[in-house]
């Protein structure tokens, strides 16, 4: 059994990027297939799909990188931790990386990023931020 599903997400991604794979695949759950929906709003993967599978289905989360080969996930830290959650108000959003990356949060309207959320005014868990 998996701890932290965010955390095990976020990694997957970050060893994709680092051996420049064109896909990721993991285990399927709702948390995951929204927070690949919020990063392909913003525009660092492509897209992603659910393949079915007999005992698990899974997410294949196709990556994105520039013209020219270059990473656009450079940096992705999870931020609020089962042992310590990370609550913020709407006044409390902060840009990431003076506007160049994005914060994602968990909000009573689903997941959003910080730019979503700060439109929307509405707060929540940090869960995590990328640049």
């Amino acid at each position: 059994m998996m701890t932290d599903p965010i955390a095990d997400f976020l990694t997957r991604i970050r060893n994709a990027v680092r051996v420049e794979r064109p896909f990721v695949d993991m285990p399927l759950s709702k948390m995951k297939m929204r927070l690949a929906e919020v990063l392909h709003r913003e525009g660092y993967v492509w897209d992603s799909e659910v393949i079915e599978g007999e005992p698990v289905s899974t997410l294949r989360i196709n990556l994105k990188y520039g013209p020219n080969g270059e990473h656009l996930i450079e940096h992705i830290e999870r931020l609020s931790k089962p042992g310590r959650r990370v609550y913020v108000g709407v006044r409390e959003l902060r840009e990431v990386r003076q506007g160049t990356g994005i914060s994602v949060l968990s909000t009573p309207k689903g997941l959003l990023s910080n730019r979503e959320a700060r439109q929307q005014s509405v707060g929540g868990e940090l869960l995590c931020q990328l640049w």
